[in-house]
């Protein structure tokens, strides 16, 4: 189980950095208008995102 987690953070790193490397400009202005927003945003967006990746994972398994 260790390993799959090991290996879930990885991948995560990988697409996390493909925005940054392929086009800073676009990706730091996208950077700079999630500054902008309101906290209960922020969070709305991170629970949209945690649903979406649970429901992902319990389709594909």
């Amino acid at each position: 189980m260790w390993q799959e987690i090991g290996i879930a953070l990885c991948l995560m790193l990988v697409l996390e950095g493909i925005l940054p490397f392929v086009c800073p400009q676009r990706w730091r202005e996208a950077f700079s208008q999630l500054l902008q927003l309101h906290d209960r945003q922020l969070r709305l967006m991170g629970l949209a995102s945690m649903l979406l990746g649970t429901a992902l994972l319990y389709l594909l398994h």
